[in-house]
């Protein structure tokens, strides 16, 4: 997860849409499979578990050095705060994530013969999922900050592992991605989402990417002082 790509924006955009579309065929079909393997949910939810935390460490490595391998809005919300990502290419970014996401979702109902798109029905909603996606959002923005400070050929297996474990720590199984979330509302199947609980996830990610920026921003730099002030300076001319 480079924190300056040298990579030309077209193939950086790919790269951001590819790799968020891949994860979310990821993370929707194994959910079909586990659903269609066992009538049991614990066990279903292991193997979306693995399956997703798996696949972002193949993701990460594969296109960190390309695209800095964000493959989430709010990902790259951190990115811009820090002065990271101009902002066309933040902007550009985070279409394109959307726009694979739902993507990963239609390759995954059609492997599996379902309908391209389906609306969601499962419920997902409340202080208490609101709260576990604030959680895992600081969690997934702040340890990878960390790793850009201290160990950035580790982040692929950072992220990884803490989605893997966010699974089972966080009520809401950590989604800690907008556009995953926004994707996840367009199948009716294991990792689904309502869409109109959607608006209320997106909102409490972003808001601990915002959380995690401010605190490890401190945290990692000593001398700095805690402050809500962020950097938006940036090379503009992607």
């Amino acid at each position: 997860m480079s924190d300056t790509p040298t990579f030309d924006l077209p193939r950086r955009l790919t790269a951001e849409a590819l790799g968020t579309g891949v994860l979310v065929a990821a993370v929707v079909g194994s959910g079909i499979m586990g659903e269609r393997l066992t009538d049991d949910v614990a066990l279903a939810l292991l193997a979306n578990t693995i399956a997703t935390g798996a696949i972002l460490i193949v993701l990460i490595t594969v296109f960190g050095p390309i695209s800095g391998a964000h493959f989430n809005p709010a990902v790259t919300l951190a990115m811009r705060l820090r002065g990271a990502i101009a902002g066309r290419a933040a902007l550009a970014y985070v279409t394109v994530q959307i726009a694979g996401g739902i993507a990963g979702a239609v390759a995954a109902h059609v492997m599996f013969e379902l309908p391209p798109l389906m609306l969601s029905g499962h419920v997902r909603t409340g202080l208490s999922q609101w709260w576990a996606e604030i959680v895992a959002s600081f969690g997934l923005v702040g340890f990878i900050l960390g790793g850009l400070r201290f160990a950035p050929h580790a982040i692929p297996w950072l992220v990884g592992l803490f989605i893997t474990a966010a699974y089972w720590f966080t009520a809401s199984t950590s989604f800690a991605n907008p556009a995953v979330a926004i994707a996840r509302a367009f199948t009716d199947t294991f990792s689904g989402i309502r869409p109109l609980d959607v608006p209320g996830f997106i909102l409490a990610q972003c808001v601990g990417a915002v959380l995690a920026v401010i605190l490890f921003e401190w945290l990692l730099n000593p001398g700095q002082k805690l402050t809500i002030r962020f950097s938006m300076a940036a090379d503009e001319r992607d």
